[in-house]
């Protein structure tokens, strides 16, 4: 009884690991989804208006509508990975269906007040999918007994055994609670027999690897899942006929999993380690908020400019983590250590830099328009919450020194031929960091058509991008990594009436 009682177990440790850069870009990042038009036009809407997703880029958007409407939209994702590990090349390619954006506003007009009009919106949009998945096999110097030697060296021998009448398993999470994370590790890699005290004292902090190499093979698989989603709350209006101003409060929920399969082989042949396997879930859930404000002004008939400010989100998070491991040398009962022990860390936060962007676009009465959008993000201002948490303040310092200014440029046009409309994007985004290397540039294209039926509007869209992604495999030990490729495909198609 006592052994089922520790599959569900759930204990508190007192540092995590998992809160590293990563996850403020992974978080600071949204995707340009949101309804096929905006798509279609690469997102560019910014001096626009008059789409429910332009919302994301500048809340005045929504006064520029004429009439009372509501929009749904559903998106097929292709993710389509090349995988540069050693010297082999493997391809993941994957699809998910979602329906990525739903909302309404709702438009007040007066005849009588220098507002002429009053906007109320509510949307829903999916601003980041996080469905994804790659596969890396290759052969390497680095085996994964050094990501145990790293936390090992320093560490009390012990506390790394499992004492008389004790479960594996709890002693797995007792060392994770009392002593953390790093003790942790320490503990599977001696369970599973990679890493042996130098002497058998209970006082020893010195150890050695079992596994004898000059290379391994890896095989290693990372696939996540979840989302991030935002839900808007939106109050614009249009003074007099050329000045719209608009503020939106947004409440975003995350959920993010991720599993990594490692299999590690081909050690010398006297090798006492012949085979490792270590595998870890990582389950993130929380919610956060912004808020934003803008303004598009009409110089003329034809031009329109805007600009608008996205506060910081600030994220409140909790990670859950599971693993397993086995090898040769693996005591017999290491199996109960699998992914029903779960590891709960402590709530965190996270602010996400905030984002000025500046827009103009040319109307060409009924037949068409150009826009472009310039975006400013510094995203060395990020931060882990509380500051005061060692562990975070060191994150801290390399977020710091590490990242660095996001620009971003969007350009997008549509002409109209009588009820067909037909849409064009681009997009180019910097990347996060500073040397470029850990995520490339991105750039993406799109395209799209509209039909107007006259009380409702059918809009299909397609749109490509494409970045190089350096994909660690483990944050401590060894600096293993694929070069990732990354082109993602999005179909989407939208429907939208007016009342």
């Amino acid at each position: 009884m006592k052994r089922f009682l520790t599959f569900i177990m759930v204990l508190a440790c007192f540092v995590a690991s998992g809160q590293i850069i990563d996850d403020v870009v992974r978080y600071s990042t949204e995707n340009t989804l949101g309804t096929a038009r905006f798509q279609a036009m690469g997102g560019a809407f910014g001096a626009l208006g008059g789409d429910l997703s332009a919302l994301n880029v500048n809340p005045a958007g929504s006064a520029v509508f004429n009439y009372s409407q509501f929009s749904v939209s559903g998106s097929n994702y292709n993710r389509n990975n090349d995988a540069f590990f050693g010297s082999s090349v493997q391809i993941r390619d994957i699809n998910s269906v979602e329906l990525n954006q739903v909302g309404g506003v709702f438009i007040f007009k007066s005849s009588d007040s220098p507002w002429k009009k009053i906007a109320f919106a509510v949307n829903y949009d999916m601003v980041q999918n996080f469905d994804n998945e790659f596969f890396a096999a290759g052969n390497t110097a680095q085996g994964i007994d050094n990501y145990f030697l790293e936390f090992a060296q320093g560490q009390a021998l012990g506390p790394l055994r499992v004492q008389e009448g004790e479960f594996i398993e709890d002693a797995y999470l007792d060392i994770g609670s009392s002593l953390g994370y790093g003790a942790q590790q320490a503990f599977l890699g001696f369970q599973a027999g990679l890493i042996e005290p130098t002497e058998d004292d209970d006082a020893n902090t010195s150890y050695f690897s079992n596994a004898q190499y000059n290379s391994v093979n890896q095989e290693y698989l990372q696939s996540t899942t979840g989302y991030n989603s935002k839900f808007t709350l939106n109050f614009a209006g249009q003074y007099q006929e050329n000045l719209y101003l608009g503020a939106a409060l947004n409440f975003h929920n995350v959920i993010y999993d991720r599993l990594t399969l490692l299999d590690e082989n081909g050690y010398d042949q006297d090798s006492p380690v012949q085979f490792t396997t270590f595998d870890n879930f990582l389950h993130t859930e929380g919610y956060g908020f912004s808020f934003s404000v803008g303004a598009i002004a009409k110089l003329n008939e034809n031009i329109r400019v805007g600009g608008s400010y996205q506060s910081p989100t600030w994220y409140e998070l909790t990670d859950d983590i599971s693993q397993r491991i086995n090898s040769s040398l693996a005591v017999s009962d290491i199996d109960f250590i699998n992914f029903n022990i779960i590891n709960a860390f402590e709530e965190y936060r996270i602010k996400t830099p905030s984002k000025l962007t500046g827009s103009l676009a040319v109307i060409f009465g009924k037949d068409g328009l150009l826009s472009f959008d310039y975006g400013y993000q510094d995203m060395s201002q990020a931060e882990l919450r509380p500051t005061t948490d060692p562990n975070f303040a060191s994150q801290n310092d390399v977020i710091t020194s590490e990242l660095g200014v996001v620009n971003t440029y969007r350009v997008g046009g549509e002409y109209r031929i009588d009820q067909v409309s037909l849409r064009a994007g681009y997009r180019f985004e910097q990347s996060p960091y500073e040397n470029g290397d850990t995520i490339g540039d991105l750039t993406g294209y799109s395209g799209g058509i509209g039909y107007n039926f006259g009380g409702s509007r059918l809009d299909l869209a397609f749109s490509r991008s494409e970045q190089d992604v350096n994909e660690f495999f483990f944050d401590a030990g060894i600096n293993n990594s694929a070069m990732v490729n990354r082109i993602n495909t999005n179909v989407t198609l939208g429907y939208t009436v007016k009342f």
